[in-house]
């Protein structure tokens, strides 16, 4: 069982899966109970956010001065995340907590971190409103998963 919630940890934090892929599958496949299992996912998923906020403009320098390869894949990633993040843009802090909650492709803590970053939204401000995004993304996908589980 250690085993399995340490799966979940680490597969929350994945840019593809994040909570929305780890939740599901430790209820439906692990059977896992919900309240450990949205606690974990959620550390889980933070994580990310964490290093992001604070380490990727260290990465950006170090990669820019480096390497012209790893330059232009970050500009890749960047013109990327500039198009999905433009509620951000638009909203501040409240529309990255609602670009991260938002279970939709292409959005969540990987994507809002990038963004804020771009955007230049104080680390702090960022980092909570991604956490109060993780939150309400954590708890419609656990209760979506459960409703799903009771109604099969």
């Amino acid at each position: 069982m250690t085993r399995d919630f340490l799966f979940i940890f680490f597969l929350s934090m994945l840019p593809i899966t994040e909570l929305r892929g780890a939740i599901p599958l430790a209820i439906t496949q692990f059977s896992l109970p919900l309240l450990p299992v949205l606690l974990i996912s959620i550390l889980g998923n933070l994580i990310p956010a964490f290093i992001l906020l604070w380490g990727l403009e260290k990465l950006v320098d170090w990669i820019d001065r480096r390497s012209e390869i790893g330059h232009n894949i970050l500009k890749c990633v960047f013109r990327h995340t500039r198009r999905r993040t433009r509620i951000v843009e638009r909203y501040g802090w409240i529309g990255l907590m609602l670009f991260v909650a938002l279970p939709l492709p292409g959005s969540g803590v990987w994507t809002g971190s990038i963004g804020a970053f771009l955007l230049g939204i104080n680390k702090k401000i960022a980092f909570g409103a991604i956490f109060a995004g993780v939150l309400i993304a954590g708890i419609v996908v656990s209760l979506t998963t459960k409703a799903v589980v009771v109604l099969l």
